[in-house]
């Protein structure tokens, strides 16, 4: 009967962190676990020859049972010529250090260290089952503070050593992560909500309830070209993209444009040498008079009372606008 197990941890222990294995070979059977996150070992089998194996397996060890997912009940089959791989994940509750059933009078030493024994047998039609890999891993349950790995081995294995460095770290790791993406709350788009106003603060944009939040991020991350461009073509469109989110077709002509501002350079009605509808208008001749075509999607819905508000903020005091949103 040929069949080939191999096991192999996924989260392999540093040779330094227990100081009774120091040997390469007892290194690889170890297994290094953090409260409240999945410790996993890789389990392959291959079956070298031509006939269906059956297999299954039993797990044992001195560890709380629910720590582990269960032992098989039945036997499996694996084909000929077959290999599979499977994952057995152990997790240690997240509270374990915590938790003071972990301690009572007859253990007064929070256990930390434990074993586990896997055992694997085959089964060939006709014959009896028998064992064909047994290996023995040790568990070590660690918290899963980093300051721990600045400390020598022995101090590493002392649960109060580890309890008292977790105090430091969680009183100063916030600090410093938050150091490390400082950039990230001075900008708009990554800052938390609470820190938008101070944002729109800094560069002096005043909060409109009725943009969403999303929104207002892209406002306040835009307003000093907003600022810049202020009384502009460019400008104005700038800010009617930022509201409905419609391209701006920086190179489709301008009556292609999903948001189009036209300037009417007509005349009114002149006596004389003129062309009517090309260089001059019929009742018409509004000085620094300009048009806003708006093409919306089906799904956009607009709030025309915003839009004039926008375009009466941007546009020049002095001139005219006429807005026309077109329907699909």
């Amino acid at each position: 009967m040929a069949l080939t197990v191999q096991i192999t941890p996924t989260q392999p222990l540093q040779a330094d962190v227990s100081t009774s294995t120091k040997s390469q070979e007892q290194v690889g059977n170890n297994l290094l676990l953090y409260p409240g996150e999945p410790g996993e070992f890789l389990v392959t089998l291959s079956n070298s020859t031509t006939n269906i194996l059956q297999w299954k397996l039993e797990i044992e060890g001195n560890f709380p049972n629910d720590w582990c997912n269960p032992n098989q009940i039945n036997f499996e089959e694996i084909a000929s010529n077959q290999k599979r791989e499977f994952t057995i994940s152990l997790m240690v509750p997240e509270n374990f250090f915590e938790d003071s059933r972990n301690i009572n009078t007859n253990q007064p030493c929070l256990q930390i260290d434990y074993q586990m024994q896997i055992s694997i047998y085959a089964m060939q039609t006709g014959y009896e089952p028998r064992i064909v890999k047994y290996q023995v891993l040790n568990l070590f349950v660690r918290p899963n503070i980093s300051y721990l790995d600045f400390l020598p081995t022995i101090y590493q294995e002392v649960d109060f050593v580890g309890r008292l460095v977790g105090i430091f770290e969680q009183a100063f790791d916030p600090a410093v992560q938050t150091i490390d993406t400082l950039w990230a709350y001075l900008d708009p788009l990554t800052a938390p909500s609470a820190l938008q106003n101070f944002l729109a603060q800094w560069v002096a944009w005043d909060i409109d309830n009725r943009w969403d939040i999303d929104k207002q991020r892209q406002l306040i991350r835009n307003a000093i070209t907003i600022y810049r461009w202020h009384g502009t073509r460019y400008g104005l469109r700038l800010y009617l993209h930022l509201y409905t989110g419609l391209p701006l077709n920086e190179d489709v002509p301008e009556v292609d444009k999903h948001i189009s501002i036209q300037e009417v350079f007509n005349n009114g009605f002149v006596m004389g040498k003129t062309l009517i509808g090309e260089d001059s208008m019929i009742g018409g001749g509004h000085p620094y008079h300009f048009i806003v075509r708006l093409r919306p999607t089906e799904s956009l819905q607009l709030d025309e009372g915003l839009l004039r508000e926008i375009i009466e903020q941007q546009k020049p005091a002095f001139s005219t606008y006429e807005l026309s949103i077109l329907s699909l």
